[in-house]
């Protein structure tokens, strides 16, 4: 997990370092490692102010991320059950941490399953790696271009900044290996990863990190969007609800007492998402990621480092079969990867599991939602392959290949997300799930055009949604070991969730 330290003519200066400590209580290693964090990033905002102001340069200003790890010298004899909480054999297991007051939550959880499962203590200190300055502002502080303008020389010779060495996917991949202190790693992502994710989804998303939930819906449509808020904001006014918020892009946030706070956005952003906020976060985020496995891609790869229990898509799709109805639902068994984006992380030889848990909660809300039950619910929906592909228009291309595969495939669905949503949840180890609603048959004759397409916006898109919410609500109530189950851990995987 090093970063290469570069070198120049100036001293490096760095905060006193605390001293390293044993824990056996997962809240006092937390607390620990923010004071660590706190320490390090008021160190970088400090010096950075001082050298803005115009203080000349004393030497180069560095601080490192605080880490945790934990040592085992034997087998822990665990219930076998389990997919997390736990490493895999002796050894030395360390992750480098960042924002823990994010995290606190998460982490105390971890941490108290690892001093459990292997009556150890976990040991909080420095890591080797430098937080980049950049990642040390306050949320919303941003470093403009032209400050090298202001130095008179390169910033990185003055302050670490972002290293692409140490924000990759490598252990979320498999690839990762032993590092500079011996250890193999104890969580799915690095620190800088992890930072990087975090300003990627403010970015793209006009709200802040902390406000996204553990259960996160994606739509490729704003009509969708626009349902989930009128929804959202009638679950505040309902003091009997459960939801505390619901929150908009610029961080405008609508309490339960009717009260909003926080600037509206200054840009529409590119992907508009809302959060209806639970106190403990086990509300329900929504994004509009807008079309393509491009955007699919991109927006699961920053929302897996907040370790989401469970996303779903719910989108449109052209329907394959002659039996199936616009407006009829596909629950997708099995995916058909013609997205290409992930084959370089994720080959399209490795499977896709369906996952039971998230199949049938989909399932029982459809029935619950449309009053369809048992045979009958065949009805208005189909499970079975859905195929995902990177060509919007596929339909202008000779015809005979694109059919012909779709048909040894045994597809139902085509769209354009579904599978890159699934594939990055499998790749994240996050549960992820399909319910698609047929929206034209190109291969019938039935074309998504804008006369065809409005009464069926009117109709299908709030039904569609209250199955997605009816779905996670029923998520949300099972234990967590049983969601985030074996299915989707490798043999050597991380003992963090």
């Amino acid at each position: 997990m090093n970063q290469r330290l570069g070198l120049t003519d100036l001293p490096v200066l760095s905060p006193e370092p605390l001293q390293t400590e044993r824990f056996t209580d997962a809240a006092k290693a937390v607390a620990k490692l923010q004071a660590l964090y706190n320490q390090a990033t008021q160190f970088l905002r400090a010096n950075f102010e001082a050298v803005m102001d115009g203080q000349a340069p004393a030497g180069r200003y560095r601080a490192f991320y605080p880490q945790v790890c934990i040592t085992t010298t034997t087998h822990a004899k665990l219930d076998t059950r389990l997919a997390f909480g736990h490493v895999a054999e002796p050894g030395m297991f360390a992750i480098n941490i960042t924002r823990p007051d994010l995290f606190e939550g998460y982490l105390e959880q971890q941490l108290a399953l690892l001093i459990e499962n292997h009556g150890v203590p976990v040991e909080v200190s420095i890591s080797d790696t430098p937080i980049p300055v950049h990642f040390a502002m306050r949320e919303g502080a941003h470093i403009e271009g032209a400050i090298e303008d202001r130095l008179e020389r390169p910033m990185r010779d003055i302050f670490d900044v972002p290293d692409l060495e140490c924000t990759n996917d490598a252990i979320a991949n498999g690839t990762a290996g032993i590092d500079s202190q011996g250890a193999r790693p104890l969580g799915p992502f690095t620190a800088q990863r992890v930072d990087y994710s975090l300003a990627r989804l403010s970015h793209y998303t006009a709200t802040s990190p902390a406000h996204f939930q553990n259960h996160v819906l994606f739509t490729n449509y704003q009509f969708y969007m626009d349902e989930f808020l009128s929804f959202a904001h009638a679950q505040v006014a309902d003091v009997d609800s459960g939801y505390d918020a619901v929150v908009e892009g610029g961080n405008i946030i609508t309490t339960i007492d009717g009260t909003t706070g926080g600037p509206a956005a200054g840009r529409t952003p590119q992907m508009p998402t809302y959060h209806l906020k639970r106190p403990d976060g086990s509300g329900i985020t929504m994004v509009n990621i807008g079309v393509g496995p491009s955007n699919a891609k991109t927006i699961t790869d920053h929302v897996a480092v907040l370790r989401p229990h469970v996303w779903l898509m719910l989108g449109h799709c052209a329907g394959l079969r002659n039996s199936q109805s616009l407006g009829d639902y596909v629950l997708a068994h099995a995916y058909m990867r013609e997205d290409k984006v992930l084959d370089d992380d994720l080959p399209t030889s490795v499977p896709i599991p369906a996952l039971a848990e998230v199949q049938v909660a989909l399932e029982q809300a459809v029935a619950e939602v449309t009053n369809y039950s048992g045979y009958d619910l065949k009805k208005i929906m189909r499970t079975g392959t859905v195929a995902t592909i990177d060509n919007r228009n596929w339909e202008l291309r000779e015809q005979s290949g694109p059919v012909f595969r779709l048909s040894q495939s045994r597809a139902i669905a085509l769209d354009m997300e579904s599978a890159t949503i699934a594939a990055n949840g499998f790749r994240f180890r996050v549960p992820y799930g399909t319910l698609l609603c047929v929206s034209d048959k190109p291969l019938h004759g039935e074309l998504k055009l804008p006369g065809m397409a409005t009464e069926f916006y009117k109709t299908q898109v709030a039904q569609h949604l209250q199955i997605g919410i009816k779905a996670m609500e029923s998520l949300r109530s099972m234990p967590l070991e049983r969601l985030h189950s074996r299915k989707l851990r490798s043999f050597e995987e991380t003992a963090f969730l």
